[in-house]
């Protein structure tokens, strides 16, 4: 693999030519033509669908309007209700509404069926879409019944990505689907856009979790992709099926870029026949000369079966690498593991070693990336015949969706696969989250789902619980099987592939999916379960603002799993206080104690009363800052909290990571960067001040107060650096703080304290 180290020219799509002094002359030497860069920039797939989507009328500054949204049961509920304070009358485009996380409805009494028939309601009320639990998961159903090609779809699940079928898909928080609710726009710089070209063909017995695991440890450490949009091309596309280019796109949102698009054949359109919709095919590939931000090359023929060791998807081996270095590379999990758990349990693999060979507990085949079709007939060609034994191991499979299980039942794979010892269940995105087929304390899983964060296995530090995750194949995880646990690639089996072909049964979704065909039914009374509370009332942002740091991280990159964890958690995404009483509680146990304890003081202010009383402690604090502020005063400040991250926003798309810090009286957060542009936005919709500051020796620490003069002042005025105080030992000791870009409107929505306000006027 070959990554670039400057922009690249693609001419004919199949021809490289680095962007060097002498490119203009090779390329009219090639093709004839005189183009320039910022000319052939414009030839990318990318731009095109961008163009065709953009109501800006300025490339430079989009402003895009998606074709279709879609949300899944721990997303919706708080997407609906934010809408619905801001003035929603109706879905002006197709929303589908799917039910894949909390389907189990197994936690918190009947609060996941409530926030379900909360789902149906809506979408009759107001002309949507609502795929029952089970039914399928988010993203397979969207492949399977909304993308098109040159199309665009806004999901709020960070997995939102359909790039091989030719649509141009994003995750995001929340509010930015409630933007397109609200019949307004998705507001972005134009995006780099990265080649990835692919020759060669797949090994026997590579997946694409494999390739997808190889892209991501090369890019994600150096940001390559970051927030910028990849695009597949290259003759190798043509060796790779269309399931097993979806598998490889799915996972490019563990590299952080911003979307994926692919370029699109007769497989393509063959896909699109099977399920009935050979309208919604177009033909995509850039044009003769295109220019590109960067590039990834890859020749598939030489990438191995990968693992991806705790805990994260970009600390990527090949499985020939870790078996002939098992122990060291082992040693160095467990110290990843102490920077990740911050040392609160004690963490080994290393009894996992049995006569030489690792051994694993469990085995997951599951959700948008490991549910596929032809991942499951695959194992299944592998397993045939085998046992898994009678030992711990045990292996799971979840086909993405009842379509996909359908035909699995007909041509006899699940008979294949339980008759070994494995249990194939319902569509469900549970294994991914935490809320499903969780191992035992110690317990080490593999998994082809998308992400092996902490906790993401359902680990409990405060109470002494751990299991961890490795990402892999499903091919290698059925050959691990095949050995009764102990860890083994899927090219070291003697295995012929069968690949029985698909048959899509559309009368699944036609029996049972809610369709309203976008007319809505304002008579319709929308159905509240008790746990589905409004948002509470926000504040605009104050005039003077004084900051009390009430959490301090210092891991390299947070996740949104360690600002709000999911799991069992999932089950009050409706409930925006009920949800705020987890924030950081995996991460820092203290923090919701000490954001509450410093909102007491924004509570008195909004009662007009006095901030001190509230929180005695500040009287000391406003007493210095009068000193050289004696204009500051009750009417003319608030109180909040902040949190320092060296990266944060690491995954998930939730909005909750932002807004419960927000419910909680969070005023900012303080970074060297943001990990995610998805993340920053959530901050930003929820009128939170994404303030960054250099890398290095921190001017504060937990527990100090932050005074920041005239912030209102300084977003109104567009200002590029705020002055900031360390409120300590009687005294002010400034620093600075940047806010990186903001549009206008992101301004307003700030300065107004959050989405709904801004919508409200």
């Amino acid at each position: 693999m070959k990554l670039y180290e400057q922009g690249v020219y693609l001419l004919g799509g199949t021809q490289i030519v680095e962007d060097t002094a002498d490119a203009p002359a090779k390329i009219k030497q090639q093709t004839g033509q005189e183009i320039t860069k910022a000319e052939a920039a414009q030839n990318t797939i990318a731009y095109g669908i961008l163009k065709a989507h953009n109501v800006s009328g300025n490339m430079e500054h989009l402003q895009i309007k998606f074709d279709k949204l879609t949300s899944h049961d721990i997303t919706y509920v708080g997407i609906i209700q934010t809408a619905r304070a801001s003035g929603l009358e109706k879905f002006p485009i197709p929303y589908v509404l799917t039910n894949c996380h909390n389907s189990l409805c197994a936690v918190g009494g009947t609060i996941n069926e409530d926030d379900h028939m909360f789902g149906l309601s809506c979408a009759k009320k107001y002309g949507g879409i609502y795929v029952p639990p089970h039914q399928a998961v988010i993203h397979q159903f969207a492949r399977e019944m909304l993308a098109g090609g040159g199309k665009m779809i806004l999901g709020s699940d960070s997995h939102t990505r359909y790039g091989a079928l030719g649509t141009m898909a994003m995750g995001e928080g929340g509010p930015e689907l409630v933007k397109q609710l609200l019949n307004k726009t998705y507001d972005i710089a134009m995006p780099g856009v990265i080649g990835v070209y692919m020759t060669g063909k797949p090994q026997k017995g590579v997946g694409p979790q494999d390739i997808a695991l190889a892209i991501i440890g090369e890019v994600f450490d150096r940001g390559y992709v970051k927030n910028k949009v990849m695009e597949f091309v290259g003759p190798g596309i043509e060796n790779l099926s269309v399931d097993f280019r979806i598998g490889v796109d799915v996972m490019t949102t563990e590299t952080t870029c911003l979307s994926s698009i692919w370029k699109t054949d007769d497989q393509v359109r063959e896909f699109y026949e099977i399920h009935g919709r050979t309208e919604d095919f177009a033909e995509l590939a850039p044009k003769d000369v295109a220019y590109y931000d960067g590039m990834i090359e890859i020749d598939l023929s030489e990438i191995k079966p990968m693992i991806a060791m705790p805990f994260h998807p970009s600390n990527t081996y090949t499985i020939e690498e870790l078996n002939a270095n098992l122990m060291d590379i082992l040693e160095d999990c467990e110290k990843r593991a102490k920077v990740s758990l911050d040392g609160q349990v004690d963490f080994t693999l290393k009894d996992k070693v049995r006569n030489g060979r690792l051994y694993v507990d469990q085995g997951i085949i599951a959700g948008c990336a490991g549910g596929g079709y032809e991942n499951i007939t695959d194992a299944a060609d592998i397993l045939r015949g085998a046992s898994i034994g009678p030992d711990e191991f045990t292996l799971s499979v979840y086909p993405a969706s009842t379509p996909i299980y359908m035909q699995l039942v007909k041509n006899g794979c699940v008979a294949d696969l339980m008759e070994t010892g494995a249990i194939v269940k319902t569509a469900f995105c549970g294994p991914c989250f935490g809320a499903g087929d969780t191992p035992s304390n110690n317990g080490f899983s593999i998994r082809h789902s998308t992400r092996n964060f902490p906790n993401r296995e359902g680990s409990k530090l405060q109470n002494g619980q751990i299991s961890s995750v490795a990402l892999m194949d499903a091919r290698s995880i059925a050959a691990t099987a095949a050995n009764k646990g102990y860890l083994t690639a899927a090219t070291d089996v003697d295995v012929n592939f069968t690949k029985p072909k698909y048959y899509f049964d559309k009368n699944i979704y036609a029996n049972r999916v809610f369709d309203s065909k976008g007319v809505a039914d304002s008579n319709e009374e929308i159905k509240f379960g008790p746990n589905i509370k409004d948002w509470p009332a926000m504040s605009a942002l104050p005039e003077n603002l004084v900051l009390k740091v009430v959490s301090e991280i210092h891991d390299p990159v947070t996740t949104t799993d360690e600002l709000i964890p999911s799991g069992e958690t999932s089950s009050y995404r409706s409930n925006p206080l009920g949800l705020a009483e987890f924030t950081l509680s995996r991460k820092d146990p203290e923090y919701v104690g000490r954001a509450k304890e410093i909102q007491k003081a924004q509570k008195a202010l909004e009662a007009g009363e006095c901030a001190g009383e509230a929180v005695p402690e500040l009287k000391e604090i406003m007493h210095t800052i009068k000193k050289d502020f004696p204009e500051v005063n009750h009417d003319n400040f608030g109180v909040g909290s902040t949190i320092f991250a060296v990266k944060p926003g690491d995954g998930s798309a939730r909005e909750q990571a932002a807004s419960c810090q927000k419910v909680l009286g969070g005023w900012a957060n303080i970074a060297n960067e943001y990990a995610t542009k998805r993340y920053r936005s959530n901050l930003i919709n929820w009128g939170m001040l994404p303030f960054l500051i250099p890398e290095g020796e921190l001017p504060f620490a937990n527990g100090d107060y932050l005074f920041v003069p005239a912030i209102r002042k300084a977003i109104q005025e567009k200002a590029q650096t705020i002055q900031a105080y360390v409120v300590k030992d009687g005294a002010l000791q400034g620093f600075e703080l940047k806010l990186g870009e903001l549009t206008d409107d992101e301004r307003d929505i700030i300065l107004k304290g959050c989405l709904i306000n801004y919508y409200r006027g």
